[in-house]
């Protein structure tokens, strides 16, 4: 099986892209694969979670700032954890654009440094977490991956996103990503009881079919232990593996990575 880059985005925040991104690469720890997570996000939530050390904590600690400055590799920042590696943000990642000063090699600095660390030899899965917006760090990990899973939950502002983020795709295709797909859409915090979010699901699947991909099967229903692992900094398929959250993430795994078995 040939190693696949997974860009996680939608520039509309809440809607569980690093949740999404986390769980996916604890899942598949769990299936013995083996999993790198690339924290674009200047907040560092997603490096938070696994117990990466950060500029915030160390001031010295080589972040994905200074992969993409040219001031190292990512066999110096790349953090080995208990279940998968992580490349960690830097809260200076939001001055990525007076960084990359070059306008035309500026898309493809993150795929450059992946081919040069020889990531796709090294690991099953590739993640990227992306930032709440559609500019430089996204365009980086779009450029950068093989497909794109778009985590939303079921309104219409976030129905809104998928589609500003669809153009981001689009323009990459025709310039920069040619192979780009789109793996699905992912509906996160979902409770199917409501009439609303029901409603939204049917528009979402008519959006889906005009982006020529599918809203997944699954659904990632609301509960409190994702937010409880979390905050213990625990793996919730480890603390909380029968949980409804648990259950969800472990059905979209097989569904996205081993449909064969689903």
């Amino acid at each position: 099986m040939s190693t696949k880059i997974y860009a996680i985005a939608n520039q509309k925040g809440g809607v569980g892209k690093t949740t999404t991104c986390h769980c996916l690469a604890a899942g598949l720890h769990a299936q013995g694969k083996k999993v790198l997570l690339i924290d674009l996000d200047p907040q560092s939530n997603l490096s938070v979670l696994c117990d990466a050390v950060t500029d915030a904590v160390n001031k010295d600690a080589v972040t994905m700032l200074e992969l993409l400055s040219d001031k190292s590799t990512f066999p110096d920042v790349i953090q080995t954890m208990e279940d998968y590696d992580i490349a960690p943000a830097s809260m200076y990642l939001a001055s990525i654009d007076s960084v990359l000063t070059d306008p035309i090699g500026r898309p493809f600095k993150l795929a450059e440094k992946i081919t040069e660390g020889n990531l796709r030899k090294k690991y099953d899965y590739i993640f990227i977490d992306c930032p709440p917006a559609l500019g430089t760090l996204t365009s980086l990990a779009i450029v950068a991956a093989d497909s794109v899973i778009i985590p939303a939950q079921a309104d219409i502002l976030s129905l809104q996103g998928v589609s500003q983020l669809y153009s981001t795709i689009q323009s990459a295709r025709g310039h920069a990503n040619k192979s780009l797909k789109i793996s699905g859409i992912v509906l996160t915090r979902f409770n199917a009881r409501t009439k609303i979010s029901r409603e939204i699901h049917e528009m979402f699947l008519t959006a889906a079919k005009q982006m020529n991909t599918e809203v997944f099967k699954t659904q990632i229903r609301e509960g409190t232990a994702i937010k409880e692992t979390q905050a213990s900094g625990e793996n919730i398929f480890k603390a909380a593996g029968n949980s409804n959250v648990a259950q969800d993430y472990k059905s979209l795994i097989k569904e996205i990575f081993f449909p064969k078995e689903a």
